[in-house]
């Protein structure tokens, strides 16, 4: 099962692409990114990111990519300092070309509007660099990097999807690395990956969210015991499985919610409640509020002007 792929349909993740940005000597962009995780790729030249946290700007190189947790909110400069220079805004972009560029920053973001129930966008850290010096050249994410930059360079029939297309493989190849370096930290989702039987257990729970799941029923399904599983669960994880269950259940159900007019009986029949009233009281105490509620801001919320 492609459980990342599964947490990213589910979390009702949007990209947009920001563009290719020419950056003239002396330029500052400020990227909000208060709901969106930022994403940038250097096709040419060098360039430095402020933020919040930042003992020192992060220096970013041709073939370096940077990804920014959600409501990470950052800088991105063609200089090491911001002394003297005007922060302007990312709206502010278009006007700075024509001018010869000191670097090239093709610019992303992935916006999960809802705030995300599922702990693996928690554990996001704020700053990911990629370097492309540590890639081999035959690597994929050197190699995505590498076809990106010459689509937004020279431009053919197709272009816009192609790049759309790449910076989606751009994101889950770093999403990956991310991943694996997390996975070596017990108490995190990424580590529980590592544990084969656990990881059993999270793709059971991903795959059929709405089946009546026991901590039993678990354990027999991987090979274990139901303490065996629940030790090995908690130790990986830092939960319990039936808790992480609840977590599964209310991720896909915010989908539901937003993506569908199904009736609320329908939403929690199809993640693995029996009634209305059951499912209504576990989504208000892990998201915040009523499923109706959530609905009807969803709603209210599509015709803000940056909502993806």
């Amino acid at each position: 099962m492609d459980l990342l792929g599964d947490l990213l349909r589910e979390s009702g993740l949007q990209r947009r692409l920001l563009g290719q940005l020419p950056l003239p000597a002396g330029t500052a962009l400020r990227f909000p990114c208060e709901k969106s995780i930022g994403f940038h790729v250097v096709t040419q030249g060098e360039a430095w990111l402020h933020g919040p946290g930042l003992a020192t700007p992060l220096h970013l190189r041709k073939g370096d990519a940077a990804l920014m947790a959600r409501g990470c909110h950052h800088v991105l400069s063609t200089e090491p300092s911001l002394d003297g220079i005007e922060v302007q805004e990312l709206s502010a972009a278009a006007s700075l070309k024509g001018a010869a560029p000191r670097a090239t920053v093709v610019s992303g973001a992935y916006q999960l509007w809802h705030t995300p129930v599922h702990p693996f966008f928690r554990e996001l850290p704020e700053w990911f660099v990629l370097r492309g010096e540590d890639q081999g050249g035959l690597d994929p994410l050197a190699l995505a990097i590498s076809l990106l930059g010459q689509e937004v360079t020279k431009p053919d029939l197709g272009s816009a999807t192609v790049v759309d297309a790449l910076l989606d493989v751009l994101f889950n190849y770093l999403l990956r690395k991310i991943v694996a370096t997390q996975g070596e930290e017990a108490g995190r989702w990424s580590g529980a990956l590592r544990d084969v039987q656990v990881r059993r257990a999270v793709e059971l729970m991903h795959a059929d969210s709405a089946r009546p799941w026991t901590l039993e029923l678990l354990a027999s399904e991987v090979g274990l015991s139901r303490a065996s599983l629940a030790q090995k669960f908690r130790q990986a994880m830092g939960d319990t499985p039936l808790h992480y269950l609840t977590t599964v259940r209310m991720q896909k159900a915010m989908g539901l919610l937003r993506d569908t007019r199904d009736t609320l009986e329908t939403v929690a029949a199809q993640v693995g409640y029996q009634d209305a009233f059951g499912f209504s009281k576990v989504f208000k105490r892990v998201v915040g509020v009523s499923p109706r509620d959530f609905r009807q801001q969803d709603r209210d919320d599509r015709s803000v002007a940056w909502r993806f």
